[in-house]
């Protein structure tokens, strides 16, 4: 199956998200009642990648997963949502990566992540996955797995002259700068921005300073998510950053919301790919904020079905 065609490959990490939900968030040493509890399936690369794939993008996951019931649960749930598994790996040496998260009355959200096998996702997996990459048309990396592994696939990536999206979540103060000259999307929302340039970023002028300051280190183009407010997009044959605000939503659950915009993204990318990054973001923008309007994750994410019909 090396040569097959994909739309769409993530490298990336795969949680099992154990959801809280609550009134509200405990405060430290505080126990409080929740009212519900539920199992589901997260980790940014493969939210990302069941986004896109319930876009109608022909997708392939590149992970690690442990030889436990949760990486059992993962592997059936990529083929559920039609994702090639020949590229996950199962291991012995780690758990599958698990989530812990809190969702309050107002869809807020506080979250502890354990890694497990998402960290020993390495260079023997980027090896057989180079037949995918060679014939795909979009990549996606985060930093939930080594951040020289994403590095790696990234590069690999601009050597088959294939598409990136790079989100630098969990985002570091002292991200390689290889990762922006290697990124043809640099995609991270309005804490990430912060804690990559020591800088606050509360508004959407905000943003559009930092996106400039982001195109500066050599990405292709940039967006910084602002959650209900959008998004701010630019690119590198622009000198001004462009607003892109969305459409007002009654938000439920914003898990998840993020890696829902990067999945849509990947795949408007790949479908049409002579979009403006102004319309690419204008219709990621609409597939999150549906997402923000039900409960949980992946559960949340839209199929092609339930789009308006201008968005494809």
């Amino acid at each position: 199956m090396s040569g097959e065609a994909y739309d769409v490959v993530v490298v990336g990490s795969c949680m099992t998200d154990l959801v809280s939900q609550a009134p509200r968030l405990p405060r430290v040493g505080e126990t409080i009642h929740g009212h519900k509890f539920f199992i589901g399936f997260g980790g940014k690369g493969a939210n990302q990648c069941v986004q896109a794939a319930r876009m109608g993008a022909k997708t392939a996951m590149v992970c690690k997963v442990g030889k436990d019931v949760f990486g059992d649960n993962y592997i059936q749930n990529f083929k559920n949502n039609g994702i090639s598994t020949d590229y996950v790996e199962q291991t012995g040496d780690a758990a599958t990566g698990a989530a812990t998260i809190i969702v309050n009355d107002t869809g807020e959200n506080a979250i502890v992540i354990v890694a497990g096998a998402n960290m020993l996702l390495g260079d023997a997996e980027l090896l057989k996955m180079q037949g995918a990459l060679s014939h795909a048309k979009v990549l996606i990396c985060q930093l939930e797995i080594s951040p020289d592994t994403s590095l790696k696939a990234l590069r690999a990536a601009r050597e088959h002259h294939v598409k990136t999206i790079f989100n630098p979540a969990p985002a570091v103060p002292d991200l390689s700068p290889e990762f922006y000259k290697l990124s043809d999307i640099f995609c991270c929302n309005e804490s990430e921005a912060e804690i990559l340039l020591g800088e606050t970023v509360a508004t959407v002028e905000d943003a559009g300073k930092v996106s400039l300051k982001l195109l500066g280190r050599g990405c292709g183009s940039v967006i910084v998510t602002l959650g209900s407010q959008g998004c701010v997009v630019l690119s590198a044959q622009d000198s001004c950053p462009k607003h892109i605000p969305t459409t007002k939503v009654t938000s439920v659950d914003t898990t998840g919301a993020g890696d829902s915009f990067i999945g849509a993204l990947a795949f408007y990318l790949a479908y049409y790919p002579s979009l403006s990054l102004e319309e690419l973001a204008r219709r990621a923008n609409v597939v999150a904020g549906l997402s923000v309007q039900k409960e949980g994750t992946q559960t949340s994410y839209p199929y092609q079905r339930d789009l308006p019909e201008e968005l494809l």
